[in-house]
C-alpha cells in the first residue's frame, strides 16, 4: 500500500539501478561523480540559492528545443536579450510519455533536418553528458520543466547532468495531464524523484522542487490549486527535500490572484517543516490566449502588475504569441521584457487594494478544509489521504482528464471575475464556504439576467481569449440588463 514514508536507501539504490537500465544514457550516471560537478558549478548557477535571496520576483520563461547547439543558444538570447533571471529547459512530448526511441528518431531527424522535429529538449537522450554542456554553457541556474507523469529517469539523468530545480508532482503531472496513469503509481514514482532530490540535497547540493500550480489550468478555484500544492510539498519534505517552489496559476481578477499567492505562501510555511524553505511561483494567465498580439500583450501586462503587487518569489512568463503555440525566440524575449517593464514600474509604488484580506481568508479557510480532509482521510498519512480523497470527490480538479479524479468539480466567475465554484460535487468544503459561492454566483446571474447554468462555466472558459475577463451575455455587456 502506498504511505508516506521515505524511501530507506538501500531501496533508493534498488529503483535507482532498475530505472537507469531502462535507457543506454543511464549507465552514464554516477552519485558521487555528479555531486563533485554541482559543486565546482558557481554560486550564479545554484537554483535554490538565487531563488532563495532574490529581492524581488524573478522572471523565468519556457523554452525548449531538440537540438543542443539550439537550446544552448535560446537560452542565451533568453538570459540576454530576454533578461530572464532563471531559466528552462523544457522537455519534449515522447521523453513525458517515456517514449525514449520515439525522442531519439525525433533528435536524428533535427539533426538531419535543421528543423525543431520535437516540441522540446530530448534529455535522457542527450544523457548526462548534452545536459552538462547546457549548464556550464549558460551563466543563470536553469530548471527542468516537463509534464512527466513517471519521471525518474528524468530525474537521474539531469539531476546528474546539473540541474538544480525540477518541475512537477503526482499529483499535478497526473491529473491534469493523463487518463490512465494511476495515483497510487504516480505517487510511488515521484516518491522516488524526491527521495534522489533529498539524497543530494544530503550531500550539500540543494535541489529545488516546483509542483505544477496550475493543474488544468482552465478557472482552477484557488483553494483547490493551493491544497495540492501543499500536499505535493509535504510529500516530497518527507523524503528529503528542503527546497520547495509552490506554483499558483493566473485567475485574472487581481484581489483573487494577489490574495491566493498570500495565502499560498502562508499556507505553505503552516504545513512543511521549518527545516524546508518555501518559496511560491505566479504563473502568468495559462488558458486561451487572444488571436491578436497587443491584446496578448495586455493579458501578459496583467500578469506583470498582479506580480508586482503579490511580489511572488518567481513569476513564469507568456509570450505575446501563445495563441499560435511554440513562440519564437524573439516573442518570448518580449514577453519577458513586458513583464519586466510592468513589474519595475509598479513595484516601487505603495499599491493597496481593497478586498484582498477579506479574500485571502475565505481562501485560507477553504484550503485548510480540503488539506485536513486529506489528513484525516489518511489518519494523518499524506498519501493515503489523497488516494482516499480523489477516490472520493472529497478533491478534485476542474475539467481533469484523469481516471483518478471524478472531474464533477466546476468553476465559473462570479460578477467580480472571481473563480467561484459553480458544482462542488462532493467537494469536502463546508456548507458556509458552500453559500458563500453560491450567494456571489447568484448576484452574477442576476446582474446578466440569467438562471445559473453551465452556460457560464463555458463563457467563461473562452472570455479573456475573446477580449474580457468575465463571459457575459452581450445583452449584459451593453447594459441591457
Amino acid at each position: 500500500m502506498t504511505r508516506d514514508e521515505r524511501i530507506p536507501d538501500d531501496e533508493l539504490r534498488r529503483i535507482d539501478l532498475e530505472i537507469r537500465s531502462d535507457w543506454s544514457t543511464g549507465a552514464a550516471v554516477d552519485f558521487d561523480e555528479a555531486i563533485s560537478f554541482h559543486e565546482s558549478l558557481p554560486a550564479e548557477k545554484r537554483f535554490a540559492e538565487v531563488l532563495e535571496s532574490a529581492d524581488r520576483p524573478l522572471l523565468q520563461p519556457r523554452a525548449g528545443v531538440p537540438r543542443l547547439d539550439d537550446q544552448i543558444a535560446l537560452l542565451r538570447y533568453l538570459h540576454r536579450e530576454g533578461e530572464a533571471d532563471l531559466l528552462p529547459t523544457t522537455i519534449d512530448s515522447y521523453t513525458r510519455d517515456n517514449e525514449y526511441g520515439k525522442a531519439r528518431e525525433g533528435l536524428e531527424k533535427a539533426r538531419d533536418t535543421g528543423e525543431d522535429t520535437l516540441n522540446g529538449f530530448p534529455a535522457v537522450n542527450h544523457g548526462v553528458e548534452g545536459c552538462r554542456e547546457v549548464v556550464e554553457a549558460v551563466d543563470a541556474p536553469i530548471e527542468v520543466r516537463h509534464g512527466t507523469p513517471d519521471a525518474r529517469l528524468l530525474a537521474a539523468i539531469t539531476f546528474a547532468g546539473g540541474f538544480q530545480s525540477f518541475e512537477g508532482g503526482p499529483i499535478s503531472y497526473n491529473i491534469p495531464y493523463t487518463k490512465e496513469h494511476d495515483l497510487a503509481e504516480t505517487i510511488e514514482h515521484w516518491q522516488y524523484v524526491d527521495r534522489l532530490a533529498g539524497a543530494y540535497t544530503e550531500r550539500g547540493v540543494t535541489i529545488n522542487r516546483e509542483p505544477f500550480g496550475p493543474l488544468t489550468g482552465t478557472l482552477v478555484p484557488p483553494c483547490i490549486a493551493i491544497a495540492v500544492m501543499v500536499i505535493e510539498g509535504m510529500l516530497a519534505a518527507t523524503q528529503g527535500v528542503r527546497s520547495i517552489t509552490l506554483g499558483y496559476g493566473q485567475v485574472g481578477n487581481i484581489v483573487q490572484d494577489v490574495a491566493a499567492l498570500h495565502a499560498l505562501r502562508s499556507l505553505g510555511e503552516e504545513y512543511l517543516p521549518d527545516e524546508v524553505a518555501v518559496t511560491t511561483v505566479f504563473h502568468e494567465w495559462m488558458g486561451g490566449f487572444p488571436p491578436d498580439e497587443a491584446r496578448a500583450n495586455g493579458v501578459i501586462g496583467l500578469g506583470g502588475m498582479t506580480a508586482a503587487v503579490a511580489q511572488p518569489d518567481k513569476v513564469i512568463t507568456k509570450s505575446p504569441q501563445e495563441f499560435q503555440g511554440v513562440p519564437t525566440m524573439e516573442a518570448n524575449g518580449a514577453g519577458l521584457r513586458t513583464t519586466r517593464q510592468v513589474i519595475n514600474m509598479v513595484i516601487e509604488q505603495d499599491v493597496r487594494i481593497d478586498g484582498v484580506d477579506r479574500e485571502l481568508n475565505l481562501i485560507q479557510r477553504s484550503s485548510r478544509e480540503l488539506i485536513e480532509e486529506v489528513l484525516a482521510r489518511g489518519d494523518g498519512d499524506v498519501a493515503r489521504g489523497t488516494l482516499a480523497a480523489f477516490e472520493s470527490g472529497a478533491l478534485d480538479v476542474p475539467f481533469s482528464p484523469s481516471d483518478s479524479a471524478k472531474g464533477a468539480v466546476l468553476p465559473a466567475r462570479d460578477d467580480d471575475g472571481r473563480i467561484r465554484i459553480f458544482e462542488f460535487a462532493d467537494l469536502a468544503l463546508s456548507d458556509e464556504i458552500e453559500e458563500i459561492h453560491r450567494n456571489r454566483l447568484d448576484s452574477r446571474a442576476r446582474t446578466e439576467g440569467r438562471d445559473q447554468s453551465f452556460r457560464m462555466v463555458a463563457d467563461d472558459v473562452d472570455a479573456i481569449s475573446d477580449g474580457k475577463l468575465i463571459g457575459r451575455p452581450q445583452s449584459a455587456e451593453s447594459g441591457g440588463v
